[in-house]
């Protein structure tokens, strides 16, 4: 009975030894394949930390609106009798666009022409009178009232008629006619709207600590979404002297030249304005940096002193820094402390590295480093 005991707990002992044996080797291999694993180089791109003039600005949003604009209507009421514009045109100050029918309303001012004219002759006709003493103070008197009573009247008329007409209040261009010929029009109907579109203004808001920084003349750079590859240059033309209880803002406005009207009102754009002296600082593109809760870094990569790399180059490695970030401007970012000018920095592929980590270098494609292209606002 005991031979027989030990021989089976012989036979479980080999079972769970060939057993966990058997992990154990697996969980070798896998190590080894890890650690195979990461020691392979990761294939990243890199930029060159550099020192350049970097120009504090104040950035803003804005709308355009025209120097002049309206929506063109008449008082009175009326049928459309002629439309003399098309749709688009550019008109001078003055042009005649619209003529309501007024045949009733000039034949009534005639009518109240020829009676101030009949009071005009009447009143010569007395006055003369008066000189030779024929008719009394009294009569003239009379005679001059009765004129300008019959001249008011005729003005009077005459300001009806001309209301039948619409004329172009300032030069400008049109937009999309809303009327036909022969509809009849209330009083109010829009017609026509007309733009002065040269030049333009863009209204926006500024925080009230920026007051300081602002004046009227200072220059200002804006983009729209509408032409991404063109700027578009103006300057500060007036500043509202109140400040914004609700928002605590300050409303300005800067003028652009539009001679090629190819801004048109209504449009959004982004607003650059240049404020304070240049100042040196070190840039890389903002894909370079790793926002993390606990603070921004960067990968410098180093010579690792240790083997050649596929190209027959020294081997290259990476260590973590940990940065102080400024401002952004357009996809760069300045860099308080941390690095120095000429290191070599990891601008795409973070995500797969570690420090002290192995890589390789292919800059055939790199993120975007360009200061013009506004993607936030400074602080």
């Amino acid at each position: 009975m005991i031979k027989r005991m030990l021989i089976m707990l012989i036979l479980v002992g080999i079972l769970l030894g060939g057993v966990f044996g058997f992990k154990f080797f697996v969980d070798g291999k896998v190590a080894a394949f890890m650690a195979t694993m990461g020691s392979m180089p990761q294939t990243v791109s890199t930029t060159k930390a550099t020192s350049t003039d970097w120009q504090t600005q104040l950035q803003a949003v804005g709308s355009l609106r025209a120097s002049n604009g309206a929506e063109l209507s008449l008082q009175l009421a009326g049928t459309v009798e002629e439309i003399d514009f098309q749709s688009g045109d550019v008109v001078e100050k003055g042009k005649i666009l619209l003529r309501l029918r007024s045949d009733d309303d000039v034949a009534k001012l005639k009518a109240l022409e020829a009676q101030a004219e009949l009071a005009q002759i009447t009143y010569d006709r007395d006055l003369r009178q008066f000189k030779a003493q024929a008719v009394s103070q009294q009569v003239v008197d009379t005679d001059a009232a009765n004129l300008k009573n019959a001249q008011a009247l005729a003005g009077q008329q005459r300001a009806i008629v001309d209301q039948k007409t619409l004329k172009a209040p300032f030069a400008g261009q049109l937009g999309i006619r809303q009327v036909d010929l022969g509809q009849y029009l209330p009083p109010g109907t829009a017609v026509v709207t007309l733009q002065a579109l040269s030049p333009i203004y863009i209204d926006f808001l500024l925080p009230q600590q920026a007051m300081a920084q602002i004046k009227v003349g200072q220059k200002v750079t804006a983009r729209v979404d509408a032409f991404p590859d063109r700027t578009f240059i103006g300057d500060i033309s007036a500043i509202n002297p109140k400040i914004e209880l609700g928002t605590r803002n300050v409303q300005v406005r800067a003028t652009l030249a539009n001679d090629d009207h190819t801004l048109v009102p209504g449009m959004f754009a982004k607003v650059d304005i240049e404020v304070g002296k240049p100042q040196k600082h070190l840039t890389l593109p903002q894909t370079a940096i790793v926002y993390n809760a606990y603070g921004n870094l960067v990968y410098v990569v180093d010579e690792s002193g240790q083997g050649q790399g596929p190209d027959g180059k020294p081997g290259l490695t990476v260590r973590q820094v940990f940065v102080e970030t400024g401002a952004t401007r357009g996809d760069q970012v300045a860099i308080l402390k941390g690095i120095k000018d000429g290191d070599t920095i990891v601008s795409s592929g973070q995500m797969k590295l570690r420090n002290g980590a192995p890589v390789v270098v292919n800059n055939t494609v790199v993120p975007k480093d360009d200061a013009k292209t506004p993607r936030s606002i400074e602080p």
